[in-house]
């Protein structure tokens, strides 16, 4: 290739960041945006004064060959660990029953981690909302809310953003991507942060809620690599969360938190409460990411590869050596 091709990114989560680092290693040029002041999208961690608590996804397994390569270069780099907690069920017996042998991984010393690793030597565009794409020629222009900007010039441009925040983008220029996308029903999630003066004398790390409204709690605080202050996360479920999305943060924490305690929790001295009006998506799709070579729009996510965190990273590596293929 004589002239690199110039991709643009929009999303910095680890689908997006997979697949501009590989656009990158095979020799495109590539802009990521993100419209946060940080990348990892659901791999976050709220952060206050003395205290940190992962949010988002809670850990990642790594099965494939590839994705068990790129784990161990992170474990290597210092940003992840496998996280071994004192694990239970609570709630029906028919249910969710978790896999012992299971190996599961955490970003090192949050979960953000691993994306920021990704991200280094990345151009990055951040606090960047894209709300616009449209076509110059053969070209793609971008525009963006920082008081109206349009960038231009891009020759491929890679939508790695959930479902419902692709199809409004998509269709204007592409009704095959955007019925794609539009497929796609993702779920919120409330998210609940706790704080203890003291440790809980809980005979569990992390648990699976098989009844209420909590899905997964977890004691952030034992995940390796963290801060030594008792801090907690509750996730509700997605029919509970969906069904009180728009619910003040303190009837949720209300709701949570009284869960909690019929399961041994104590009232915290303090909480934070955070909406995820996408958490997870019905069906979540297994095509691994998805390639328009004639007006070369492209989509990842972990949406589109079975909803996980190792998923988001093949379909975005997949992705970038399709979009890199389209140009050889």
């Amino acid at each position: 290739m004589k002239n690199k091709p110039f991709v643009a990114v929009v999303g910095g989560g680890i689908a997006g960041l997979s697949c501009a680092v590989e656009l990158r290693k095979l020799g495109l040029e590539v802009l990521v945006f993100d419209k946060s002041r940080g990348v990892a999208g659901r791999m976050s961690t709220r952060r206050g004064e003395g205290w940190q608590c992962d949010h988002g996804a809670q850990y990642f397994t790594a099965r494939d060959p590839g994705f068990r390569a790129e784990v161990a270069r992170w474990q290597a780099a210092g940003v992840a660990a496998v996280w071994q907690p004192r694990l239970a069920v609570m709630g029906g017996s028919g249910a969710h029953q978790p896999d012992a042998g299971l190996e599961r991984f955490v970003g090192v010393p949050r979960m953000t981690a691993p994306a920021r690793h990704l991200a280094d030597g990345l151009d990055l565009r951040l606090e960047s909302p894209v709300v616009g794409l449209r076509r110059d020629g053969v070209s793609w222009c971008l525009d963006t809310l920082n008081a109206g900007e349009s960038v231009a010039r891009f020759d491929a441009v890679i939508l790695a953003v959930p479902a419902p925040q692709a199809v409004p983008l998509l269709q204007p220029v592409s009704d095959r991507l955007a019925a794609m996308a539009a497929q796609v029903v993702m779920r919120g999630s409330w998210a609940l942060m706790l704080r203890y003066a003291t440790p809980l004398s809980l005979p569990f790390d992390a648990a699976f809620v098989n009844d209420g409204p909590l899905r997964w709690i977890a004691r952030d605080c034992s995940k390796p690599g963290r801060e030594r202050m008792e801090t907690w996360l509750l996730h509700a479920t997605a029919e509970w969360s969906e069904a009180h999305m728009e619910d003040s943060s303190e009837q949720v924490a209300e709701a949570l938190l009284a869960a909690f305690s019929a399961l041994g929790g104590a009232a915290p001295v303090a909480w934070t409460a955070h909406r995820w009006r996408y958490a997870d998506s019905l069906p979540a799709l297994e095509d691994e990411c998805a390639w328009d070579d004639s007006t070369r729009l492209g989509m990842c996510g972990d949406w589109l590869n079975g909803g996980k965190v190792e998923g988001a990273w093949l379909g975005g590596r997949a992705l970038a050596r399709r979009v890199a293929a389209s140009f050889s």
